[in-house]
């Protein structure tokens, strides 16, 4: 089996351009699994919102979602995840692995948060990023294999949004007529939905951590170089993490939400402008327009989410 360049003379260009489609394909993956994870936490707050009659706007809410704009969705996040360099997407992924450990210590045992995985989502795209540049690093058919993953990412992320469709216009009626197997599965079992992503998230962030840290180290020629960027990182997440507890307890809305969008990505900025590289600091503007896109995009379940 050849790669997809194999037959062509080697030119400069071309690998330039295999490069670019790497990380489009990449893109394309992470942007799936968004999706994904979008999905399904709307068909559970779709569920939660008809068992309460006193949710009957959210529910309206839901689905007045316009399905055009889910195609625009991920492109703009395939996109800005090709854009993003793995440096940043590193960070970024054990940023948000940090403030997820300390939420879901806040919470309790056995609690849990559909904010929390609304607010993962640009961290996702970047940690399945992350995950692929690592695993498939120096793989003889890298292409080949993305290109691979990024079809069945597809097909998953298609069929997870036409149950989320069907759900949203269907599922009163099947779950009362008991009509419809989906329906059915999803009136009884619908409350572990949670759980599922929780599973998801954690498997898929203990690999983006590990593929993170090593994606780091491996630019750092000796420990000293190592531990000049490993220390004033550790303190500057630390300061955003418990600065973001605290802004969560006092307040809430979608102000504080972005807000803290802001100050995660002013920090890394600021970190990066000091141990990082000029491309750094072009990556962490585009990961703050990818950030600021995914709340924008799911303001409507953000809001059932704090109502909840």
């Amino acid at each position: 089996m050849f790669s997809l360049g194999s037959w062509l003379p080697a030119l400069p260009g071309l690998a330039w351009g295999w490069a670019l489609l790497d990380a489009l394909l990449q893109g394309l993956v992470g942007a799936c699994a968004i999706s994904v994870l979008c999905s399904l936490l709307k068909v559970y707050l779709y569920i939660q919102c008809v068992n309460n009659p006193e949710r009957q706007a959210e529910k309206e809410a839901i689905v007045a979602q316009r399905p055009l704009l889910e195609p625009l969705h991920g492109l703009v996040l395939t996109a800005v995840l090709a854009l993003v360099g793995s440096r940043v997407a590193a960070l970024v992924v054990l940023e948000f692995s940090l403030r997820a450990i300390s939420t879901v210590l806040s919470l309790g045992k056995g609690a849990h948060s559909s904010q929390l995985y609304l607010l993962c989502q640009y961290s996702l795209g970047c940690g399945v990023s992350c995950g692929l540049s690592f695993l498939l690093e120096g793989a003889p058919h890298r292409s080949w294999n993305l290109a691979l993953a990024a079809g069945l990412a597809g097909l998953l992320a298609l069929h997870a949004r036409r149950l989320a469709r069907h759900v949203c216009a269907l599922y009163e009626l099947h779950s009362r007529a008991r009509y419809c197997g989906i329906c059915i599965l999803l009136l009884a079992s619908g409350h572990g939905i949670p759980r599922l992503l929780r599973n998801a998230l954690a498997l898929t962030f203990a690999v983006a951590d590990l593929a993170a840290v090593e994606l780091i180290n491996r630019d750092f020629l000796s420990t000293g170089e190592a531990v000049r960027f490993w220390t004033p990182l550790t303190i500057c997440y630390t300061l955003l993490v418990v600065y973001m507890q605290e802004e969560s307890r006092q307040s809430t809305g979608k102000g504080p939400v972005f807000r803290t969008v802001v100050v995660r990505m002013g920090g890394l900025f600021i970190l990066l402008l000091t141990v990082g590289r000029w491309t750094d600091i072009l990556h962490v503007f585009v990961s703050l327009l990818g950030e600021l896109w995914c709340l924008l995009c799911s303001g409507v379940l953000l809001e059932s989410c704090w109502r909840q």
